[in-house]
């Protein structure tokens, strides 16, 4: 299947999954990543709008932010006085069965033009939805929607299977540091020219996580982790984790 989805990319869809991981990667501030990946992918799919939806399923409350193109902000009370029903939204229920891939909400739901989700997403930009589910948090059942007017195309889909996993990481990274930002200042980190990346990872570090539990935390392979940790030693001028705890320590750089 995935052989298959590559072949419909283009050259310039892999440019912009590139410009979308630099972008990512290059930001300090947690709370930037999310306009940072909506602003991405309208752009690539050249999409009405963006939402992220989350649907706490012990409280059964749906709360949704959305950019078209500029943040409408949260926009929870309307969802709920318009979905009564929001488990039942397809997209949901293809999550909660476990569903973890892309998928295009015509093609999974026989009924979605004539359900009342679709009519809302209509009078929002674009009643055509593709979904990508963005687990991480075991509480809620959590989604990015893409909207436009017109069907998604299988190279929409196989562009979304691609882009899937960068967003993933890039969830798991903010989540990280906006953990860290709680816990101490960060901007000490300049000193010695760390990436948010490798503050990160410098992070998970100091509290007694292995490689591979640093690999799971963060998404990303036990090698990439290690090449992490290579630049952060040579940047604090260190050799061993001990000593590079220590010294993160002493310049404030963790808790």
């Amino acid at each position: 299947m995935k052989a298959s989805l590559t072949g419909r990319l283009r050259v310039r869809d892999y440019e912009q999954i590139l410009d979308l991981v630099v972008a990512i990667l290059g930001s300090t501030d947690p709370e930037s990543t999310w306009p940072l990946i909506t602003k991405h992918l309208r752009e690539v799919f050249d999409c009405a709008g963006v939402t992220i939806s989350s649907l706490n399923t012990a409280e059964r409350v749906l709360r949704a932010e959305a950019w078209a193109p500029e943040s409408h902000g949260p926009i929870a009370s309307d969802f709920i006085e318009r979905y009564p029903t929001p488990d039942q939204h397809p997209l949901t229920l293809h999550v909660a069965s476990g569903g973890t891939s892309p998928v295009i909400l015509s093609r999974i739901s026989e009924r979605w033009r004539h359900s009342p989700w679709y009519d809302l997403a209509r009078e929002t930009g674009g009643g055509e939805q593709l979904g990508l589910p963005t687990p991480g948090d075991p509480q809620a059942l959590r989604s990015l929607v893409l909207r436009q007017e017109n069907e998604f195309t299988d190279r929409d889909l196989a562009l979304a299977t691609r882009i899937q996993p960068l967003i993933l990481t890039a969830d798991s990274q903010a989540r990280e540091l906006r953990r860290l930002h709680a816990a101490t200042p960060l901007s000490v980190s300049t000193v010695h020219d760390l990436t948010p990346r490798e503050l990160t990872v410098l992070g998970l570090l100091a509290e007694g996580l292995t490689t591979q539990g640093i690999a799971r935390r963060l998404l990303i392979s036990p090698h990439t982790v290690n090449r992490h940790l290579e630049k952060v030693y040579r940047k604090l001028g260190t050799n061993n984790r001990v000593s590079t705890v220590l010294l993160a320590k002493q310049h404030g750089l963790v808790p």
